[in-house]
């Protein structure tokens, strides 16, 4: 099961508020001002800035 529509809508980066994007692949969520990808595991996107990877 994909993540909804609405759940996305209402999602921001928990560390700049800013908006994120699904990727490609839709295993994670990616927020460009602060360059994190927060892995979606089970369904579930994880949300926490120390659970982020740094993007380059």
């Amino acid at each position: 099961m994909a993540l909804s529509k609405e759940l996305l809508e209402i999602l921001v980066c928990p560390q700049c508020k800013g908006e994120i994007e699904l990727t490609a692949t839709q295993d994670g969520l990616i927020c460009h001002a602060c360059k994190l990808l927060y892995p979606i595991k089970d369904d579930i996107p994880v949300m926490l800035i120390d659970e982020a990877i740094r993007l380059e």
